[in-house]
C-alpha cells in the first residue's frame, strides 16, 4: 500500500453506493471568514457539534495585521465576521484562537505548532491550503462550508477515493534553492492541473533533507497543482517537531502513538497511479511571470515566446522578455506558504545591514503570534524594520484581497504567497510569486532579482 492508501483504509467506515466511502474525520479547523456561517447553519438546522474537542477555530483570514489591532478590519463589514465567529464558537463549545490570543495565527501554521495535526490523522478546513499539514504524514485537505457542517455534526464525510501520485525529488538542492522553488518548478513543468484527481506523496532524498517547515511549504503548493492533497511520510524529524506540543499525545500515549506512526510509509513495492521524478540538482530559484502558478521560470529565464496575449496584457510583460530586472512597486513576505521562522530567517539573512530600494512598499507578516515572538527574540524584527519593511501582527494579510488592504491598483509585487491570479492581491495588482530569499533580494534591488549571492 501507499501511505495514502494506509491512512484512507484506516478511516473508512463504510463503502457507499456510487463508489464513494464514508470516511472518519479526526480534526476540523474553521476560520472567521466562513466559520460562523457553518456553525450558525448547523445550529439553525437543530444540530450540534458531535465532538467539540475535535473542532478548532481561528481568526486569521480578514483580521487586521497592523500593530495595535482590534476587531476592526479594513474589509468593509469584516468586524461582523470576527464577532459572529466568536459568539458561534462559544455557543458550540469549541476552541477559538481569537484576535489577540498568544496562539493566534494562520490555521496551517498554528495547527502544527500546537500539535493538532498528527501523523495518520484526517484533518479538514474550509481552506484550499489545508494540504500544508500533509507534511506531517496526515491526510489533510480543504472543504466547503456545507461539508464542514456535515463533518462537525457526524464526524464523517462522504468521499470518492482519489488516485495516487508520487513526486520524487532526487539528489540534492543547489545552494539558494528552496522548497518554494521545488513546488514552482513542478507546477511549471507539469501544469497547474497536473495533480488533478490525485493525492500526491512527495518523496526522495531532496524531500527527506528538508526540515518540517520546508516540507510544509512543499505540501502547501499541492493545491496549486490541483491535487486533492500533498503529503510526506513522517520520520524522526516529524516526531521531534511534535513531541511535547499541547495537543500531541503525552507520556505512555506518546510511546504508543510513535510506534504506530513509524508504520506510516509507502511499502517499497507500492504502486502509484502516476510517477513524476525531478532531479533536484537541476533546479534554480523560480519566479512567476504570469497569472497562474504554472507561469513560472528560473530567475534567469524569459517569458515564453508563445505566452498567451491576454496574460501578457494583464501582467504587462512582453513575450521573450527576461523576468529578472522587471521593476517592482512592493514586496510581501507572509502567507501560509512562507511565513514561518525559517522563512523569516532566510529573508533576514539577505536584508541584514541593507535598505529596500527607494519607493518600495515592503511588508512582513509572520504566520503566527508564536513565530512573531520567536523572530523578535532573535532580533529579526529589527533587521526587517531597519531594512525598511513594516513588521506586522500575524494573519493572512495581503495573501488575498477581501475588500481590505492592498498595494494599490496596478501595483507590481514580489510576493511569497501561493497564488498570482488576476487581482489576487488587489485590483489589477501584478503578483510575482517566489521564495522569501528572492522577494528580499528583489525588495533591495527594486526589481526582480536573483537571490543567489545576495547575502
Amino acid at each position: 500500500m501507499t501511505l495514502f492508501d494506509r491512512i484512507w483504509r484506516s478511516h473508512v467506515i463504510a463503502a457507499l453506493p456510487g463508489g464513494a466511502d464514508l470516511v472518519a474525520i479526526d480534526r476540523i479547523f474553521l476560520h472567521e471568514r466562513t466559520g460562523a456561517a457553518a456553525l450558525n447553519a448547523l445550529a439553525a438546522a437543530g444540530r450540534s457539534v458531535a465532538d467539540p474537542a475535535r473542532v478548532f477555530a481561528v481568526t486569521d483570514h480578514i483580521v487586521d495585521t497592523r500593530p495595535g489591532r482590534t476587531d476592526q478590519t479594513l474589509m468593509p463589514g469584516g468586524q461582523a465576521f470576527i464577532t459572529e465567529t466568536r459568539a458561534a464558537t462559544r455557543a458550540a463549545g469549541i476552541t477559538l484562537f481569537d484576535v489577540n490570543d498568544p496562539d493566534q495565527g494562520i490555521v496551517h501554521v498554528i495547527s502544527p505548532e500546537l500539535g493538532i495535526v498528527l501523523p495518520g490523522a484526517t484533518l479538514i478546513a474550509p481552506d484550499s491550503h489545508t494540504c500544508t499539514q500533509g507534511a506531517f504524514g496526515a491526510l489533510a485537505w480543504g472543504i466547503g462550508s456545507s461539508e464542514a457542517e456535515h463533518a462537525m455534526a457526524t464526524g464523517t464525510l462522504r468521499l470518492k477515493k482519489p488516485r495516487t501520485m508520487r513526486v520524487t525529488f532526487t539528489g540534492r538542492l543547489p545552494e539558494g534553492v528552496t522548497p518554494k522553488d521545488m513546488a514552482l518548478a513542478l507546477i511549471a513543468r507539469h501544469g497547474a492541473g497536473g495533480g488533478a484527481g490525485h493525492a500526491v506523496e512527495f518523496a526522495g532524498d531532496a524531500v527527506r533533507a528538508l526540515d518540517m517547515e520546508g516540507r510544509m511549504t512543499l505540501c502547501n503548493m499541492a493545491t496549486e497543482f490541483a491535487a486533492m492533497t500533498g503529503m510526506i511520510a513522517p520520520d524522526d524529524k516529524t516526531f521531534a517537531w511534535l513531541e511535547g506540543r499541547r495537543y500531541a499525545p503525552q507520556g505512555g500515549d506518546w510511546d504508543a502513538a510513535l510506534a504506530h506512526w513509524r508504520t506510516l510509509a509507502s511499502d517499497p513495492d507500492a504502486v502509484f497511479d502516476r510517477e513524476i521524478v525531478i532531479d533536484a540538482a537541476t533546479l534554480a530559484p523560480m519566479i512567476s511571470w504570469g497569472t497562474s502558478p504554472e507561469h513560472a521560470v528560473a530567475i534567469d529565464g524569459h517569458v515564453p515566446a508563445d505566452a498567451e496575449a491576454r496574460v501578457l496584457s494583464y501582467i504587462d510583460l512582453a513575450a521573450g522578455a527576461p523576468v529578472a530586472g522587471t521593476p517592482i512597486d512592493a514586496a510581501f513576505i507572509g502567507s501560509c506558504t512562507n511565513s514561518r521562522l525559517s522563512d523569516l530567517r532566510q529573508a533576514a539573512a539577505i536584508l541584514k545591514g541593507k535598505r529596500v530600494a527607494d519607493g518600495i512598499k515592503a511588508i512582513c507578516v509572520p504566520g503566527s503570534s508564536r513565530v512573531k515572538r520567536e523572530a523578535e527574540a532573535e532580533g529579526l524584527d529589527r533587521i526587517f524594520t531597519d531594512a525598511g519593511f513594516e513588521w506586522r501582527e500575524s494573519g493572512c494579510s495581503m495573501c488575498f484581497f477581501a475588500g481590505g488592504e492592498s498595494f494599490g491598483p496596478g501595483a507590481r509585487v514580489a510576493s511569497t504567497t501561493n497564488r498570482n491570479f488576476e487581482s489576487r492581491q488587489g485590483p489589477n495588482v501584478k503578483t510575482h510569486i517566489a521564495s522569501p530569499a528572492t522577494v528580499a533580494a528583489s525588495a533591495l534591488a527594486g526589481r526582480i532579482a536573483d537571490p543567489r549571492g545576495a547575502c
